[in-house]
């Protein structure tokens, strides 16, 4: 996704650009509210981390003129301020969702991913995800690879579906885990690892695997790894 942090506080800042990039973010720093207007105002951004407390002009006031403009791009404010009016107002302004300082890195990832998520409900899902020789039919939960189908458990075609539908993204063990489990650690410290492992052998394709391990940092989809000889 491509962010846009607001913050004036260089600590913070830089650790959220620091750890949303190694998640495979594109990320833009502003510490002034009339610039973080001026940047939301161009609408090319997938989600607005906004502190509330800004030089310049509050973080309620930026979100408010984002909405008034007709911007719905998803803001998710940041406060160190554990005020219930202050949550209720930034929501009031059009907000999705908070974070109050000091927050875990891997909640801040599970909000986000829940926010964007809520963006695209009511919009039409492609429904038939194919890459390379293996097509999974949404509906259905259909998957065939070459034409022959193949079954997957529930979870299995949950996160398969997950890898499809996003070709050449970099997924990490602790995003899987929130997307297909609901949760933010691991419980038997390798269950991704696992399930991708039978999802390859199922698929037949655990010599030449398409879920790529990139190591240390998660799992992805490689298209150029897919091929209608790997089941040969």
């Amino acid at each position: 996704m491509r962010l846009l942090i607001v913050e004036d506080e260089d600590r913070i800042a830089d650790f959220l650009q620091r750890a949303l990039k190694a998640e495979g973010h594109t990320c833009v720093r502003c510490a002034d509210g009339h610039e973080a207007l001026t940047l939301g105002r161009m609408g090319d951004f997938d989600l607005i981390l906004l502190d509330l407390m800004l030089p310049g002009m509050s973080g309620l006031e930026v979100c408010q003129n984002l909405r008034l403009r007709q911007i719905e791009t998803p803001i998710i404010m940041l406060t160190a301020m554990d005020s219930i009016d202050d949550v209720v107002s930034g929501l009031k302004m059009g907000a999705d969702d908070y974070m109050t300082k000091p927050f875990d890195l891997d909640e801040l990832l599970a909000r986000m991913a829940a926010v964007t998520r809520r963006t695209v409900e009511g919009v039409p899902q492609q429904v038939e995800l194919v890459v390379g020789d293996v097509t999974m039919n949404r509906s259905s939960k259909i998957v065939t690879v070459a034409g022959v189908s193949v079954e997957l458990t529930a979870r299995e075609l949950a996160l398969l579906e997950l890898l499809l539908a996003h070709p050449d993204k970099l997924f990490s063990r602790e995003r899987i885990l929130n997307n297909i489990w609901g949760l933010h650690t691991d419980p038997l410290t390798n269950v991704v690892d696992v399930y991708v492992g039978r999802i390859r052998k199922k698929l037949g394709k655990d010599k030449k695997p398409f879920i790529e391990t990139v190591r240390g940092m998660g799992y992805r989809i490689a298209p150029q790894l897919l091929g209608s000889d790997d089941h040969a």
